[in-house]
């Protein structure tokens, strides 16, 4: 299995900024932002070109978040 990169040494959540939503170190840049960009079919290299504040490593942290999150929901058994 592949490791994943830490996410937790990207990813902020200040409750001051973007109303406490998971930011990218400190940024007003959101995981919610990025993956949004993704799931709209831009490229790693188009946000970071858009975005030249963002790396590489902080996108990974965005979808190694996200992976966390769907690992941590609760499924309730149909009725």
């Amino acid at each position: 299995m592949l490791s994943m990169i830490n996410y937790r040494d990207y990813i902020t959540i200040e409750p001051g900024k973007r109303s406490g939503k998971p930011s990218i170190r400190g940024m007003r840049i959101t995981v919610q932002d990025v993956l949004e960009y993704l799931a709209s079919g831009m490229s790693e290299e188009m946000i970071i070109d858009d975005f030249p504040e963002l790396t590489s490593e902080d996108i990974k942290a965005c979808l190694a978040f996200a992976a966390d999150r769907e690992r941590k929901l609760i499924t309730v058994p149909a009725a």
